[in-house]
């Protein structure tokens, strides 16, 4: 709830005499929200001053003796560390994380200079996983969502630095991010920090089957094993924030397919998994998943399921398929926003059959129809699709004075 929100509405709670204007500003105050506005500035403030500390070193760096230059590295990593745990011990918390976590990234800064400095040669991100790993440690020491988002960006790009750099995929690398950034995620049940470790992980799951040049559909084993473990969280809304991002790829793989798919493509073995292996293991995940949908009572969103049904291997049909499924994922989320009376929802549901619809246009007429007479026509249905949802939104939203996740 936003208090700007919360500002416009309660004025007219005032007027219909529901609260009086004393009880409107009590509400105002338990939502006051200047400290969060207050406490963003040192974190910036950090990443400004070590983006100088960095262009600066790197500036002068061939200047600097050698001697001179590791005590810089000591003398700034030493001097964010301590300071940032005085601060935190005077009771200022945010300016306290952002001195660590600027002696975080002074560390992982140190780590670099020092191998170009002595001319070491690396053949694996070794020295990257140590650096994440510090970060990890102190996530759980300083209970930072900062350094948490830190730590994950160093893992996430390490890996990606691995595979293009020296063709690998650090398997160890892989176990610390999910098993330390992972248990944290789910043991604090935020939704910031499950929605980021989602990302990272998909991320992770592309990387490891480009490096294996396995076929594409591969991909969405590890994927939907995240899904699943999203069904088993008691709490609705880090569930949801951990199955976010696989249904996000789901639905762009189906929107590929839909586009580019013909009947006899030309190379099968780039996208199809070997099919008894694939589908038995789809089938396990989804018995899991339901099982755990049933537990909290949520069994209707095993269709979302349709998202990953693996058309693919039908002889023909499988663009119109996967199209069906786009529509039938997009009036889901309608149905569920209106259930649900969610806001969010409804207008996240109103843009997925807004897209599926372009794509259906798209798919249908673009081989046929003038290309100037495509846009054209392909921006008036877009403009009439948007009016009438969109008003069809209002007015329920109207009826039941604004949406809330259930």
């Amino acid at each position: 709830m936003s208090r700007k929100w919360l500002e416009k509405e309660g004025l007219r709670w005032v007027d219909q005499n529901i609260v009086t204007r004393e009880q409107y500003h009590q509400i105002l105050g338990l939502y006051e929200d200047k400290k969060h506005a207050i406490g963003i500035l040192p974190i910036l403030g950090s990443i400004l001053v070590g983006l100088g500390i960095l262009s600066f070193v790197a500036a002068n760096w061939q200047d600097i003796p050698q001697l001179m230059r590791l005590s810089l590295i000591m003398i700034i990593m030493v001097a964010c560390y301590g300071a940032g745990e005085i601060f935190q011990r005077k009771d200022h918390e945010k300016l306290g994380i952002a001195l660590t976590a600027l002696g975080f990234v002074s560390f992982g800064a140190g780590i670099v200079l020092i191998g170009q400095m002595f001319h070491l040669v690396a053949y694996n991100i070794t020295s990257f996983i140590v650096w994440g790993s510090t970060g990890i440690l102190l996530t759980y020491l300083y209970r930072s969502r900062f350094i948490y988002l830190l730590s994950l960006i160093v893992f996430t790009a390490a890996q990606l630095y691995n595979m293009l750099e020296f063709n690998q995929f650090s398997y160890i690398g892989f176990a610390i991010m999910a098993l330390g950034l992972g248990y944290y995620a789910w043991m604090r049940k935020n939704t910031l920090l499950t929605w980021c470790f989602s990302l990272s992980y998909v991320l992770h799951a592309l990387i490891f089957i480009l490096h294996k040049d396995w076929a594409f559909l591969w991909f969405f084993i590890p994927v939907m094993v995240l899904y699943t473990l999203g069904d088993w969280y008691k709490d609705r809304s880090t569930g949801y924030a951990l199955q976010s991002v696989p249904l996000a790829a789901a639905y762009i793989f189906a929107v590929v397919i839909t586009l580019s798919w013909v009947n006899h493509p030309s190379d099968l073995d780039e996208v199809l998994a070997t099919p008894w292996i694939f589908i038995s293991s789809m089938l396990v995940l989804f018995v899991l998943s339901f099982i755990g949908k049933l537990k909290h009572e949520r069994s209707s969103s095993a269709l979302e399921w349709v998202l990953v049904v693996p058309f693919v291997y039908l002889p023909s049909g499988v663009s119109i398929l996967y199209l069906l499924s786009l529509f039938f994922f997009s009036f889901y989320v309608l149905w569920r926003g209106y259930i649900e009376e969610w806001r969010f929802k409804i207008n996240f549901g109103t843009v997925l059959f807004i897209c599926s619809s372009m794509i259906a246009y798209g798919k249908l007429t673009w081989d046929f129809m003038d290309k100037s007479l495509f846009f054209i026509i392909g921006g008036v249905l877009l403009l009439a699709l948007s009016w009438f949802l969109n008003r069809r939104n209002k007015r329920f939203l109207d009826e039941v004075k604004g949406g809330k996740p259930s």
